[in-house]
């Protein structure tokens, strides 16, 4: 016969089993999250594994070759200075991809330290939300190209100027879901007790923002990838001879009704990475929140 520790962990194991099972067949039951997934999967091979398949760079130019249509030679055709198209659409990706990681963190990590402080302190609380107010009263776009006229064109100075024009977003939602949190029975126990400050938001209060976060740094992630193209498509973003699909179609505009391709393909790309990642968001919010898709498939019935 089984002790009764041996039982107990069977027990555990068969209701993690389930758990993963479930789990399971609730993502793979979410068409939006296996979408936007696939779509997400397919713009990281291109941006990380495809420069290491394609022969071309994209910096080495040949008058000779310049604004020809797409072929065997060159895939996605070639630029007004005769650069392969898909060389530089494929290591703009890399670019796109690696801002949009670097902004999506930063401002994940600040707006998470900002929120659930401005949660727990009120007297701080009425000082770093104005500071978002005013932040975020400027259209995100303006404010970005302020920061940059500021701070130069360079991917660094791009990461920081889109870093400042979200992290306030994501210190609004995770300071609405901790302010939520603080009003739960145990969080007041342990104020009681005398448990500390920085236990209690980091402990207790913090795990519980989590699932928000994710989602709304996703959408960040896209927003990203969208402000980054318009920064550069103004002059503003990654500096040339980079490639940034920004000022590829900035370089296209030029030439539209001579080179269609130079609009198109990286255009094409900035729309699907903004759809993978914006179905990939809403997956997860119904995903992490299944009471919330609930309510929403009654208010669609």
């Amino acid at each position: 016969m089984q002790s009764r520790e041996e039982a107990l962990k069977n027990i555990k194991l068969d209701l993690k089993r389930e758990q993963r099972q479930l789990f399971r067949k609730r993502f793979f039951g979410n068409k939006s999250v296996v979408i936007g997934f696939i779509l997400i999967s397919f713009m990281l091979f291109v941006a990380f594994i495809g420069p290491l398949l394609i022969q071309a760079s994209p910096f080495t130019m040949n008058a000779t070759e310049r604004l020809q249509a797409p072929q065997l030679s060159h895939w996605l055709g070639t630029d007004e200075f005769g650069r392969d198209l898909l060389s530089r659409v494929v290591h703009g990706a890399q670019v796109s991809i690696l801002v949009g990681l670097a902004v999506t963190f930063i401002s994940a990590v600040g707006g998470l330290i900002i929120g659930l402080y401005a949660s727990y302190y009120p007297k701080l609380d009425h000082i770093l939300m104005r500071i978002c107010d005013g932040l975020m009263a400027i259209p995100g776009v303006l404010l970005a190209i302020a920061l940059m006229a500021a701070l130069g064109p360079s991917p660094t100075n791009v990461v920081i100027a889109l870093s400042i024009v979200f992290t306030p977003n994501i210190a609004r939602v995770v300071r609405s879901e901790a302010l939520v949190v603080k009003e739960q029975t145990y969080i007041e126990a342990m104020y009681a007790q005398g448990a500390k400050g920085t236990r209690i938001i980091w402990q207790h209060m913090a795990p519980n923002t989590l699932s928000p976060l994710i989602v709304q740094a996703t959408f960040i992630f896209a927003e990203t990838i969208i402000t980054e193209a318009a920064l550069s498509f103004l002059g503003v973003g990654i500096p040339a001879p980079e490639p940034s699909w920004g000022n590829i179609l900035y370089d296209g505009k030029l030439v539209i009704f001579q080179a269609w391709w130079m609009v198109v393909f990286p255009g094409l790309m900035i729309i699907i990475s903004v759809l993978g990642l914006n179905l990939l968001g809403d997956g997860l919010r119904d995903l992490l929140d299944p009471h919330g898709s609930v309510r929403k498939r009654r208010k669609k019935k």
